[in-house]
Formats: structure tokens, sequence, C-alpha cells
């Protein structure tokens, strides 16, 4: 997907964090209909996002990276993305009241 130069590159490990959260929503909180809409959140704040990657500040961290992260928050979610050249790469959705700094080498 491009959109306003940008490519759209989503990484296996991203699908994997975000099937085990969708699993972890049906299965143990019983709630389908609630997985359902927040795949579809999650897709449309992407969608959103990809048109101005960097327009926001990246997500300040411990740690020195190449490329910094940027964040986009979906509920209880964060979904981390960089962006490399003209590819905004999505790598990790985590919940966000976890040890962010520490999920993200």
């Amino acid at each position: 997907m491009k959109d306003n130069g940008y490519q759209l590159r989503i990484l296996p490990l991203f699908e994997q964090d975000l099937n085990q959260i969708v699993d972890y929503i049906i299965q143990t909180l019983s709630s389908p209909d609630a997985a359902i809409r927040l795949v579809d959140e999650v897709q449309s704040a992407i969608t959103e996002r990809v048109s101005h990657p960097t327009i926001f500040e990246p997500f300040r961290s411990t740690h020195q990276r190449k490329y910094p992260y940027y964040v986009i928050r979906v509920r209880n979610y964060s979904i981390f993305y960089v962006v490399i050249d003209q590819v905004m790469e999505v790598r990790r959705i985590l919940y966000s009241k976890r040890d962010l700094n520490h999920l993200l080498p």
C-alpha cells in the first residue's frame, strides 16, 4: 500500500502480536465482537497514519536506535512503527501498561 509517497510494510512480529491479542480477547474474555472492533480500529489507525507517519514526535525511549520508533495509541494498545526512507514499517503492537522500553530492543 502506498499513500502520499509512503509505502506500508507490516512485519510478521506485528501480526503475531495482534493474533495473540485477538486470541486473548476471544478465548479469555469471551468477546469476539470486541476483538473484531479492535482489529478494525487498528487497521484504520494505521491507514490514517501512513499518509504522514512522521507528523508526531518519536517515541521516547531509553534505547538508541538507527530508526526511532513512532507510536499510535488504540484503546489500551500501542502500535510501534519506524520510517525507513519512504516506508512506514509497522513492527509491534503491545499492551500499553507493559514495560514498553524493555519489550522494544
